[in-house]
Order: structure tokens, then sequence, then C-alpha cells
């Protein structure tokens, strides 16, 4: 009976490709094989191995030690790991609503072995043992990191509270995870919910014409006459920018600021039901907020200290943007504008006109010279000229989507570093934004490494019939700091996975990114590759010397915005209790002292916010800013070395690439640059301060 069991396993696991060793090119998924139907039988067999994994090692009669507590938890769940790294990912990057239910499924499934895990008291009685003879154990410097963090995260996740409150700890963990999912779901289905169909060509009035290919490219995908326009970025954005009907902007712009706020897809009472949620986990783990909780350990260590940083930013930021906007309405009313104010729906159209009458710069002169294709052979070659390494597109290892493309990543010397998998386009199946992931991790287990499978995904435009895909400008740079990402996941090297790559505190993951924007305003960078798709042209010395010029345009006003968005953040994760009013009149009035336009009624960002109610930002948006700040004072080492000095980017790739979270963070910084960063760098840089 033992003998045929184990036969039927053996052949579920042949037939699941999640449950075995792919045997593809370094053993890469076998997105040609996987199906929907594979996935929750995956999820169970996964959680089931590894949960016999973690019994293993509390039964194991042998002392506690490193290796055969540590390292034997690292190592867990090995198969559940593979699932979750692609699920997860491709209910980002190619959903269903197939997918979207087996989530729903899966995530108690996964909330309690985390439990199972995190709050096993046999388990963690063998993690502290080993921790409390941590000075006596002769470990390398990155074995005690692994130890201090295992054992940090037993205590964060609730190991040492007591049988009660780890039953309610567990619970409001489980309905954590489905609210998050269900926040997501809705945020997704509210995006795809609009459309502005038009179908008269009156209607396009001030839109170019590489807008009104998409829009047409976009009537046709949906299988309507005229043009369409969704709240997809590459569709909002231009039309924001660029139509003279201010009525329509109008529409476009409440449908994307009330987005989820009510009605079939809305978030408001979720966005409050998470935030009770956490106030009461943070609470049972002995914090006063959420947000003292998630900072704990940080680069910038305390609730007080994000507070004080987001001021010096804020205090000489708010009157700039402030002058800025001021500046904006002036040239508006100029040029024909008769209200007293510029609202949400007219900034950007004017700001983009005001910068084309300063700069004569705008994205359909700048459009033509970033192909999309071009870019990407700008980008890998950047890589290559600064950390040796290079990229082959591999047609022979099969992707999830046909915009897909691999590519394989190898060293200077050869060796293979990395599957790079690289989509573009926006979908109906894929969340607006762009991010980087991966579908593994590096790491070394047995004296065997396993290279990442790392992933970018973005929503560029699409090629149309009549042109290739172009970039923006911004696009390119957001292309650049996707990549950064990237590249702190593919030149990783250690030995355990949760040290690896991007596994670091969120007030540094967003160097490595922040830093590659950079060479996107270098003339040395852009001057080979950037050429008209047309004509062949290079793109002229003077429109560069105007992106140049034009990089500050608005930093104030920017800078604002996120700080904004920070502030958000920081107003539902300091809180000690729900507030009494909703969820719209919340964010009102944390928002309403920074302001630089009028306030929409109606009008919520918190209902769409992902980063902080879907993804694990929560507490960490300031974060953004804190790497704008490392990243500025780092890059000007090489602006005085040398953009593709070879020395300073072997430092960065040894220093911090490839160092994931090995050390502590703020060591491995000071290590590359000499010393800790000042706030004045980034106000210096953006032209805020002089």
């Amino acid at each position: 009976m033992a003998a045929a069991c184990a036969a039927l396993l053996c052949a579920c696991k042949m037939e699941n490709p999640l449950l075995s060793e792919s045997p593809l090119p370094y053993g890469a998924p076998q997105f040609d094989k996987i199906r929907n139907e594979h996935y929750l039988p995956a999820f169970e067999q996964g959680i089931k191995e590894g949960k016999a994994e973690i019994d293993a090692i509390v039964a194991n009669p042998e002392a506690p030690g490193f290796e055969n507590t540590i390292v034997a938890l690292e190592e867990s769940g090995k198969t559940l790991s593979r699932v979750s790294g692609i699920f997860y990912n491709l209910m980002e990057a190619d959903t269903d609503d197939e997918k979207q239910e087996i989530a729903e499924k899966i995530s108690p499934m996964m909330t309690e072995y985390s439990m199972y895990v995190s709050l096993n008291e046999g388990l963690f009685a063998r993690v502290k043992a080993v921790y409390e003879q941590r000075e006596s154990l002769g470990l390398d410097r990155d074995q005690m990191r692994l130890l201090e963090k295992t054992y940090k995260g037993f205590v964060r996740g609730g190991a040492n509270l007591n049988a009660e409150d780890k039953e309610k700890y567990s619970k409001l963990n489980e309905r954590l995870s489905l609210l998050e999912l269900r926040f997501g779901k809705n945020a997704l289905g509210a995006t795809n919910a609009f459309k502005l169909n038009l179908t008269d060509e009156a209607d396009l009035e001030g839109l170019p014409q590489f807008v009104r290919d998409m829009g047409a490219a976009t009537a046709k995908e949906n299988g309507q006459e005229g043009w369409t326009f969704d709240l997809t970025y590459p569709s909002y954005s231009p039309f924001m920018q660029y139509s003279s009907r201010r009525d329509l902007r109008k529409t476009l712009y409440m449908a994307s600021a009330t987005k989820a706020v009510d009605g079939e897809f809305d978030n408001t009472g979720i966005c409050k039901e998470i935030v009770g949620i956490r106030i009461e986990m943070a609470n049972l783990l002995g914090y006063k907020t959420y947000a003292d909780y998630a900072v704990e350990g940080r680069m910038v260590g305390s609730v007080d200290r994000v507070h004080s940083f987001m001021k010096e930013l804020l205090d000489p930021s708010l009157p700039a943007a402030r002058a800025e906007v001021a500046a904006v309405l002036k040239y508006a009313k100029a040029n024909g504008f008769e209200d007293n104010e510029l609202q949400p729906w007219d900034f950007s159209y004017w700001s983009e006109k005001y910068k084309d009458a300063h700069y004569a710069l705008n994205d359909e002169i700048l459009k033509p010279y970033f192909k999309l294709e071009d870019c990407i052979d700008a980008v890998f070659g950047l890589a290559t000229r600064l950390f040796g390494i290079s990229f082959e597109e591999r047609t022979d290892i099969p992707v999830y989507h046909k915009d897909v493309k691999v590519y394989d990543v190898k060293d200077a010397d050869g060796r293979h570093l990395a599957l790079y998998y690289v989509d573009f386009f926006p979908r109906a199946s894929k969340r607006s934004g762009a991010w980087m992931t991966e579908f593994r991790g590096q790491s070394i287990k047995n004296g065997v490494e396993y290279r990442p499978f790392v992933s970018i995904v973005t929503n560029f435009s699409k090629p149309t019939e009549t042109a290739p895909s172009l970039l923006t400008h911004y696009e390119l740079t957001t292309f650049m700091h996707e990549f950064g990402h990237s590249l702190h996941g593919m030149l990783t090297e250690g030995r355990y996975e949760s040290l690896a790559g991007t596994n670091v505190d969120h007030d540094f993951v967003e160097l490595p990114s922040q830093i590659m924007e950079n060479w996107g305003y270098e003339k040395d960078f852009l001057k080979p590759f950037a050429k008209h798709y047309e004509t062949g042209e290079v793109i002229p010395d003077e429109l560069i010397d105007k992106i140049v010029a034009s990089q500050n345009y608005l930093a104030a006003y920017l800078q604002v915005r996120q700080l904004q968005f920070g502030t958000i953040d920081m107003a539902w994760h300091t809180l000690t209790s729900l507030p009494e009013e909703g969820t719209v009149e919340f964010e009102k009035k944390a928002v309403e002292p920074l302001l630089t336009l009028p306030a929409v009624e109606g009008a919520c960002s918190s209902t769409t916010f992902g980063h902080i109610f879907s993804n694990n930002y929560c507490a960490g948006y300031y974060s953004y800013k804190w790497a704008e700040v490392i990243a500025a004072d780092a890059y000007s080492l090489f602006e005085e070395k040398g953009i593709f000095n070879n020395e300073v980017s072997g430092s960065f790739r040894e220093n911090v690439l490839s160092k994931g979270s090995t050390e502590e963070e703020a060591v491995l910084y000071r290590r590359f640059r000499g010393h800790d960063p000042e706030p004045k760098a980034l106000l210096v840089k953006l032209g805020i301060l002089k």
C-alpha cells in the first residue's frame, strides 16, 4: 500500500510541472506546461512537505545548532517557494478570474502555514537556543546575520506571545491576507472597468498622432469604434497632458481619482479594516502603532526620524512647489485660461504647455528617438560597460505570455548569473505600474548554487499599426529604475536566499534603482542609441541639453507629491485606533496641509494605494525619498570620478549590488561612499536649495 501511494505521488509530480525540478536550462519554470489547475494541488503538496521539514527540525534529537536548525529552516519549503514564486508573480502580471479564485482559496492555507512556522513553540525554542549561544559559535558574518534576522523574525512574528494571543494573532493575519488580496482585486477591477470611448474626431483636439493611434488601437482591442482611453498610465497620462478638451480631462481625472471609492469595487471599508487589523497586530506584539513595528531595524530607526526626515524635505519644497504651480497658472492665464486657480485635471495640460514654451520640449518631440528595442540595447549595454555582464535572448525557454522575452545574463567570464524575463506592454490581466520581481532567488544549497530568475514588468505603449513602441523619456527612466532593481537581484552573491538580492531594508532597496535613473540624463549615454526611428537621425545635442535643463522642471511639485503619499501612509499607520470619519475624509484631512492644487470632492488615492494596502510598503513609502537622498549622494561619486568609471562601478557592485542584506545596509553604504548621506544632497540636486 505504501509503495502504491509513493508511486501515485511520483506520478502526480510528473504530471504537475510545479511539483518537480524543471528539465529546462537552469531549471527555468515550465510556463508552457503550467495550467491553473496545477496551482492548488501544488500549494497543498508544498505546504505538506514544508510542515514535514519543520517537524523534522523540531524532532531532531541533536542539540540545536546553526546547521541543523537555522540553515535547515532557511532551506525548508523548497517546493512551496517554487510554486509561490510563480503563482503570486503571475497574479500581478497575467491574472484571470480563476487565478484570483485560487488566490482566495490558498490565502488561508498560506497564512496557516506561516503561523505553523512562526508560532511553533518547539521550533522557536531551538532557534532561541542557537541565538543565545551565538557569540561562541564562530559564525561568519553572513551566518551571524542570518541567525539574528531569523531570531528577530520569530519575535516580530509573535513567537513570544502566550497561547491565547498566538491564536488571535494567527486569525488576524489570516483575515489580513484575504483583505489585501481583495483590495488588489478591486483596484484592478476598478481600473479595467472604465473606458472613455470617443467617436467624434473633434473630441481628439490637442492630442498628438501617437496618442490618437494608441486610442484607436485600444478601441480596436475592445471591439469599439473610434478611439478609447482608459486609466492605465500609457493611456491616461498623455491624454491628460495633451487633450484641449477640459471637460474630457475632468471626466478622465474623476474616474481615476475616485477608483474603488464606491460601487462594485469599493475599497473604502477594506482600507479601514486593513489598518484596524494592523493596529491590533502591532499592539499584540507590544508596539504603540504599526509604524513603530514596521520601521524597527530599518536605516531610518524610528517613526520620529521618518517624520523629521520628511519635514527636512518638505519645509523648503512646499513653498517652492506652490511657486511652481503659481508660475504655471500665470502662464495659463496669459494664454486663455479664465479661472483663478488650476484644478487637478488642468495641471498636466498647462504644465506641459508651459514646459514646451520654456524648453521647447515635449513627449511628442522626444518619443521618436526612444524606440523600445533601442532602449533595451542601450540599458543592457550600460550594464555591460559598468559591470561587464551580457544579455543573450533565449527563444528555447518558454514564457508566460507572448509579449514576454527571456534573456540569459552572463558575467564577463561567461559564468551564468540569471535568467531575465522582460514584460513591457499593458493588458487587462496586468496591474498598472512598473516593478521588478523574482520567480526564484539566489542561494547555495548543499554545495549547489541556484542563480535567480529575475523579471521586469512595465506598462509601456504597445506598437501600433503605424509605429513601433516608442517611450517617453519618463518611461525610459522608469525602465532604468526597474533595471536597477533587476541588477540588485541578478548580481547578488551569497549562501542564503533570505539575505540575497533585494531582500534588504525598505529604505535601502530603492538605492540601486534610483541611482540608475541618473544615466538617463547623461549625453554620453543617450547619444549612441537615441536615434529617430524613421530618419535614423541621432538625437541632437540641443534636445539633450533641453532634457537636462528640464530635469528639475516641477521638481519641488513632484517631490511634494511623493511626500503627500508618504504622509498618507504614515497617517494611516501611526493611528492607535480607527478614525470615526470615512477613508476619503481621513485622507483629505491628512494631506490638506501639503496641497498644491485644490482638493476635489470624492477624490481619494488610498483606495488604490497598493503599495501600502496590498503590498509590503506599509509605513515605508517614505523610503522612496530616503533612497533618493542616498542615490543623489552615491551618484555624485560617479560624477566626480566619471560616469562610466569601472573602479566606482566595481565598488558599487561589490559593496551594494552583490551583498544583499549579508551586512547592515548602513555599513554597506558607508563602505561604498565613505560617509553617511544627508537630505541636503537631494535638495541641491533638485535645485530646491543652492
